[in-house]
């Protein structure tokens, strides 16, 4: 399934005509934050679509000509250490306001990818919204492209977990290096593959 504006269509015949799309990257992770955007388009036809399903130079594209054309784009993060405090649900849900406060001119009604935020706005949240809707897609795209980047630049001071390659998930090399060296300071504590580790190598 390809996205289409069918479900901001269902805000606009009630009135609603800026509708925004959220969507967040790295919830899954053992290290970093967790990253959301919120995005406005015009109305047209874009090549967008989840952005797991891209490769990193496409998003990189992409994401270049999402912040070129869009009416509004904004971004938000929650910190490792608010992912542990809060819960990684709670955190998500911090990330997506604060990408949602960011976002000037604020929008009327809202569609993310199965995020259940409580807001003031009208909010639909269907699974797989990121393949439904060109907004929630180009909120994918901005949020995995920032949240890469980050976690790039983290590879350069904490170089044993090959962050820049596996993006703070939990791959062979990184589980291998969090047996061995323990946690790094951006590492989520309260994630269990992370509390395995054998010590916390604090900064």
């Amino acid at each position: 399934m390809k996205p289409s504006w069918t479900f901001e269509t269902k805000f606009w015949k009630f009135g609603y005509s800026l509708v925004a799309g959220i969507d967040e990257a790295g919830r899954g992770a053992l290290a970093g934050p967790v990253v959301a955007a919120a995005v406005i388009l015009p109305y047209k036809t874009y090549p967008f679509r989840d952005s797991k399903t891209l490769s990193a130079k496409q998003r990189r594209e992409m994401a270049a000509t999402i912040k070129r054309e869009a009416v509004a784009w904004s971004l938000g993060q929650a910190s490792p250490e608010e992912i542990d405090r809060l819960n990684i649900l709670q955190a998500t849900h911090l990330a997506a306001r604060r990408a949602l406060e960011g976002l000037e001119p604020k929008p009327e009604a809202l569609i993310t990818d199965y995020l259940k935020l409580q807001v003031a706005q009208p909010l639909l949240a269907p699974a797989k919204a990121d393949n439904l809707s060109f907004q929630v897609a180009a909120a994918s795209i901005l949020a995995k492209t920032t949240r890469d980047g980050l976690m790039e630049e983290y590879a350069e001071s904490y170089r044993d977990y090959d962050f820049a390659s596996n993006k703070g998930y939990g791959s062979s090399s990184h589980l291998k290096a969090l047996s061995q060296k323990g946690a790094c300071p951006i590492h989520r504590r309260s994630f269990k593959p992370v509390m395995q580790g054998r010590l916390f190598l604090e900064p």
